[in-house]
C-alpha cells in the first residue's frame, strides 16, 4: 500500500475520532453547563431554609406582629412589607406571595428547557384553585378565603371567585382545558367529586406526558417524581374514601393512571385498618409501619411522611445528578414544607396555642 494511501487512512480516521469526541464534548456541555449556574445559586439558597431554632423562634411570638417581626431578618422580610393589620389572611397572602416569587426566579434562572415543568407545577395550584373556587360556589361559602395567591391563570381564579352566578364561571373557564369538565358539573352529568378527581386526572396526565417526553438524566428524575406524586394522591384518595365506606368501583373511578403501586387488592377490603394493613406489602410500607397509630388516629400525617419521604427520594435523585432538574426541584419542595410550617404557625399563635404545644406540633406539619 503506498505512503499516501496510508496518510489518507490515518487521517481520516483521526478525522473520524476528533468528530466524535467534540460531539460528545458538546452534548456534555449542553446537557450540563446550563446547570452550574442556577444549581450553585439553589445550594447558597438552600442553606438560607429556616433551622428549627428559627421555628421554635417563631413558636414563641404570641402574637401575630412578633411573628412578622420574626421574619424580618429573612428573605421573607419583603413580601411582608404590606402587611398591616397583622391578620392571618394578610399574613398568609404574604406567604403564599413568597411562595409565587420561588417559582418566579426558578423562571429566571433555569436553562429555558427546564422552565417548562415548573410551569406545569404551577398549573397544579390552578387546579386547587378552581377546585377550592367551585366547592365553595356550590356550599355557599366565600370562595375569595380560599383562594390560593399562586398558578398560571390567578385572575381568572379571582374572577370566578367574585361571580355571581355558577353560569358566569363558565364564561370565565371559556377556552381553558377546564371549559368542558365544568360543563358537565354545571349539567349534572358529574357531581363535584367526580369533577375534582377529572381536573387531577387531566392534570397528572399532562404531567407524566412531560416528563415521559423528556431525555436522559431529566427523564429519570421526573418521571420517579411524577409517579410518586401520583402513588401518594392514589393513596391518600384510597384510604380517605374506604374511611367514608365508599365502593371499590366507585374508588376506581377517582383514581389517578399512571402511579407504581396495585391498589385493587385494598379496595374490596372491609375497613380502612385493613387497607392500611394491606398498603403494608407495598414499597411505601415502610412509611406506614412507622407511624401506624398516627396514622390511624389522622390521616394527614400520612399525608406529611409521604411528603418528607418525596423531599429524601429527590435528594437522593440530586445526588446521582448533581447538575439536573433535581436541584431545583429538591429546592422548590424544601420550600413548600417551610411555607406550610410557618402558616401552621401562624394559626397556632392567631388560635392562642401555647409556644411549648406549637413546637411540638411544628414537627408535623410537612
Amino acid at each position: 500500500m503506498k505512503m499516501e494511501a496510508v496518510t489518507g487512512i490515518l487521517n481520516t480516521t483521526i478525522a473520524v475520532i476528533f468528530t466524535w469526541v467534540g460531539y460528545k464534548t458538546a452534548k456534555m456541555v449542553w446537557k450540563y453547563t446550563p446547570y452550574s449556574y442556577p444549581n450553585a445559586r439553589i445550594k447558597v439558597m438552600e442553606a438560607r431554609l429556616l433551622t428549627e431554632q428559627k421555628f421554635n423562634e417563631l413558636a414563641e411570638s404570641k402574637t401575630l406582629q412578633n411573628f412578622v417581626v420574626s421574619l424580618e431578618d429573612t428573605e421573607y422580610k419583603e413580601y411582608f412589607t404590606d402587611v398591616s393589620t397583622y391578620s392571618i389572611e394578610e399574613i398568609e397572602r404574604a406567604l403564599e406571595k413568597a411562595l409565587a416569587g420561588t417559582y418566579e426566579l426558578m423562571f429566571k434562572i433555569l436553562p429555558k428547557r427546564s422552565r417548562g415543568f415548573f410551569e406545569l407545577l404551577l398549573e397544579g395550584w390552578d387546579v386547587r384553585n378552581i377546585t377550592n373556587v367551585v366547592k365553595a360556589k356550590l356550599a355557599n361559602e366565600p370562595a375569595s378565603d380560599y383562594v390560593i395567591e399562586l398558578g398560571t391563570m390567578l385572575p381568572k381564579v379571582k374572577a370566578m371567585a367574585e361571580a355571581k352566578t355558577l353560569e358566569e364561571i363558565l364564561v370565565i373557564l371559556e377556552g381553558t382545558p377546564y371549559e368542558g369538565l365544568y360543563q358537565k358539573l354545571l349539567l349534572g352529568e358529574i357531581d363535584v367529586t367526580r369533577f375534582e378527581a377529572e381536573l387531577y386526572r387531566m392534570y397528572y396526565e399532562k404531567l407524566l406526558n412531560y416528563a415521559l417526553s423528556r431525555k436522559d438524566d431529566e427523564r429519570a428524575v421526573l418521571e420517579d417524581y411524577v409517579r410518586f406524586s401520583i402513588d401518594r394522591l392514589n393513596i391518600l384518595i384510597a384510604l380517605r374514601a374506604k374511611k367514608a365506606g365508599l365502593p371499590a368501583e366507585e374508588i376506581k373511578e377517582m383514581l389517578i393512571p399512571g402511579g407504581t403501586i396495585e391498589l385493587d387488592p385494598i379496595l374490596n377490603v372491609d375497613s380502612f385498618e385493613m387497607a392500611l394493613a394491606g398498603l403494608e406489602s407495598t414499597k411505601y410500607g415502610h412509611i406506614i409501619r412507622s407511624a401506624r397509630e398516627e396514622i390511624e388516629r389522622d390521616l394527614n400525617a400520612l399525608g406529611r411522611a409521604l411528603n418528607d419521604y418525596m423531599i429524601t427520594k429527590v435528594s437522593e435523585l440530586e445526588r446521582v445528578y448533581p447538575l439536573s432538574i433535581a436541584t431545583p426541584l429538591s429546592y422548590v419542595l424544601m420550600k413548600e414544607r417551610e411555607v406550610r410550617k410557618l402558616r401552621a404557625i401562624a394559626k397556632l399563635v392567631e388560635n392562642g396555642v401555647k409556644p411549648e404545644r406549637i413546637k411540638e406540633l411544628v414537627g408535623e406539619v410537612a
